[in-house]
């Protein structure tokens, strides 16, 4: 699904094209190549590595592989990369990763798509003024269960790292760069109250959660806390953002893919920031509409096309990189704190 994703927003961009595919399974890759335009489908990763043209990759295999996939390639043929979210699920991987690309001579882009949404970048630009300064941070995600994916590893805690590391190292990335600041504590309460229970992989139940709360303090002072439902998709919005300060809130309303919006209900949700100050009192609404060829592109509000103008300026030497292995490795740690703290009940300190 997320190759696809990319693969389409890619097609939108000047001058780009995908070039070469790898997957195991033959039928995606053959799928993934033919929408491309025609990439050659490559039989090995080492095969797509040696591919004569390739000079930026995009790794969205799933999670447990990306370490091991990385590593090959910086030794096999660096190249510059984005990777998707998270970069590592094994925290053994965290310092071997830090290492890895301490002097790599290119672009590394770790893909944190939510930044980029348009309602959530109106609410990024407009916080400060809006807050007079964020004092507290909430991020609500109220969406639909786990999609299937091949061999099912999304099911399974070993595999995917914990949902608060593959489903919401975003939100703990956007956390640190709406507050501009680095997370100290972190407490949570999760767990799996819904979802998957009735389902079995070779006799094994899933342990995936499915909600859960997490508060997060930060070393300037503020804090920020995350509502995670993976039971909710009925809900008009899938996100839901505010900042607060002294002067006001801003809030950022984000609908879920439109193609999960039942058509009897008319057009999809618009997209809204709502600034509220405190004096004179009195909110007011802005909707943040998404262009339709880039909501057609994929189920992210069109970020994975504005995330990909960033990656390829930064390839093209015309931009900084956004989305550093630092804040990659970051948003995973807090992940794995915040599935530390909800399985002993403990705080975990992270300086």
């Amino acid at each position: 699904m997320m190759a696809r994703e990319h693969i389409q927003n890619i097609a939108l961009l000047d001058n780009a094209a995908v070039s070469v595919v790898y997957d195991p399974v033959r039928e995606l890759a053959h799928a993934c190549a033919d929408l491309a335009g025609g990439a050659h489908v490559a039989t090995t990763i080492e095969d797509f590595l040696a591919f004569p043209t390739l000079d930026a990759i995009v790794i969205v295999s799933p999670n447990y592989l990306h370490a091991a996939q990385l590593a090959q390639i910086v030794q096999t043929r660096p190249l510059p990369i984005l990777c998707e979210k998270p970069l590592y699920t094994d925290p053994a991987d965290a310092e071997n990763l830090a290492k890895l690309f301490k002097d790599y001579p290119h672009p590394v882009w770790v893909a944190m798509e939510y930044r980029y949404m348009p309602p959530v970048a109106a609410l990024i630009a407009q916080a400060e003024q809006a807050t007079g300064g964020i004092r507290m941070l909430t991020i609500r995600e109220h969406r639909f269960p786990f999609l299937p994916k091949v061999g099912d590893w999304n099911r399974f805690n070993s595999k995917s790292g914990g949902t608060l590391v593959e489903k919401c190292c975003h939100f703990f990335d956007l956390m640190r760069l709406i507050l501009r600041a680095e997370p100290v504590r972190v407490m949570a309460s999760a767990g799996q109250s819904v979802n998957h229970l009735d389902e079995r992989y070779d006799g094994q139940t899933p342990d995936i959660w499915d909600n859960g709360y997490v508060i997060v303090d930060f070393d300037n002072g503020t804090r920020a806390m995350l509502e995670l439902c993976m039971f909710a998709e009925g809900a008009r919005y899938q996100e839901e953002i505010s900042a607060v300060g002294p002067q006001g809130k801003i809030e950022a309303f984000v609908p879920g893919p439109g193609r999960f919006w039942p058509k009897k209900l008319g057009p999809a949700p618009v997209p809204q920031v709502v600034v509220s100050p405190r004096s004179p009192k009195g909110p007011y609404t802005s909707e943040i509409p998404v262009d339709p060829e880039l909501l057609a592109a994929g189920d992210h509000n069109g970020s994975t096309f504005y995330q990909h103008q960033r990656f390829i300026q930064a390839v093209r030497g015309e931009g900084p990189i956004d989305v550093t292995v630092a804040d990659g490795l970051m948003a995973v740690r807090m992940g794995l704190a915040a599935q530390q703290s909800a399985a002993t009940g403990q705080a975990v300190a992270l300086l």
